[in-house]
């Protein structure tokens, strides 16, 4: 079912710089999902009257003269200071420059989250999915902003609009997180999806991308493969402490496959909403579990709903801090 990759590490040429290809390529690409986984004025001339003069131009001289002298000492210090240009200011600067392959930080940023985890069940039965970070052990999505959705419908076997609405409804609820649906997509799924798409999803994180599919379409689906789910993760620019979010989550059903077990079985189109729902745990960070009572175990087991384990892990998920940098 689903997982993530680590991201890239930043490449430097021999000098110490960072190059434009090298912050492109550590910035806005996803993880890879695993299986059922201005100068001073001029002066003004006012009309002769008693107590009115004419405005002394030498103040507007001395600051146009301040101002330059001041730019100019900024750009000898960046000049003679490559590394803080480097690693400070081209970094802040990238998602407002042309071509930027992340977006501008704080989109849709609230001051607190938008919602409320459940109370844990205090299970211990669940897994986080592995963080590249050793001094980040919970990566998740941003409490403070609504999680985006989006449907590729190609594909779709007889109500699985509906399918998708109600395991979207059911993660929100066990992790607090608020998602919001803005509707079909021609996206197709890919193992190199791209987090920032300015072009079709606007200037913001791609939302999460939830895709009908084949084997044929996407081969991680081969076997009995019914679904992959994963999420990749987001780092706010020249600011390494600042914690991982994910971000542009994916998720891939086998169309055909899920069509028949919806209906070759009395319960088809709830074991269909329970795969759906296990891909969404992956989206949001849980990774398999041992535990065969589990939701997030690897395999089917007739379990058609989050269990103990699951919504501990969910609830979990959905208590990580705002990262308003992003």
């Amino acid at each position: 079912m689903s997982g993530v990759s680590s991201p890239p590490m930043v490449r430097r040429s021999a000098s110490g710089r960072i190059p434009q290809w090298a912050i492109d390529e550590a910035f806005g690409k996803p993880g890879v999902p695993e299986p059922w986984r201005s100068t001073a004025p001029a002066p003004v001339q006012r009309k002769k009257a008693r107590g009115w003069h004419r405005r002394r131009p030498r103040p507007a001289r001395r600051s146009v003269r301040f101002r330059t002298t001041l730019g100019i000492a900024v750009v000898a210090c960046l000049y003679f200071t490559p590394a803080l240009f480097d690693r400070v200011v081209l970094p802040l600067a990238a998602p407002y420059l042309p071509g930027a392959k992340v977006p501008p930080p704080g989109y849709e940023a609230a001051p607190s989250p938008l919602g409320t985890p459940p109370v844990s069940t205090g299970s211990t039965a669940f897994l986080l999915q592995e963080s590249p970070r050793a001094d980040q052990h919970l990566v998740a999505y941003d409490p403070c902003r609504p999680v985006h959705y989006v449907v590729r419908p190609d594909n779709a076997p007889a109500g699985g609009d509906l399918l998708i609405r109600e395991a979207v409804a059911a993660a929100s609820q066990a992790s607090g997180l608020k998602f919001v649906y803005d509707g079909p997509t021609a996206e197709a799924p890919s193992d190199d999806r791209q987090a920032f798409q300015p072009d079709r999803y606007g200037k913001r994180w791609a939302p999460v991308l939830i895709a009908w599919s084949t084997p044929a379409e996407t081969p991680g689906l081969a076997g009995d493969v019914a679904g992959l789910g994963g999420s990749g993760y987001a780092q706010a620019p020249g600011q390494p402490l600042v914690p991982l979010v994910l971000a542009a989550g994916q998720v891939s059903l086998d169309a055909p496959d899920l069509a028949a077990i919806s209906a070759s079985r009395p319960d088809g189109a709830a074991e269909v909403r329970a795969i759906i729902m296990h891909e969404l745990g992956h989206v949001l960070g849980l990774g398999h579990v041992n535990d065969p009572t589990q939701l997030m175990f690897a395999e089917n087991r007739g379990v058609t709903d989050y269990a103990a384990g699951d919504r501990a892990g969910l609830a979990l998920l959905g208590s990580a801090p705002c990262v308003p940098q992003l």
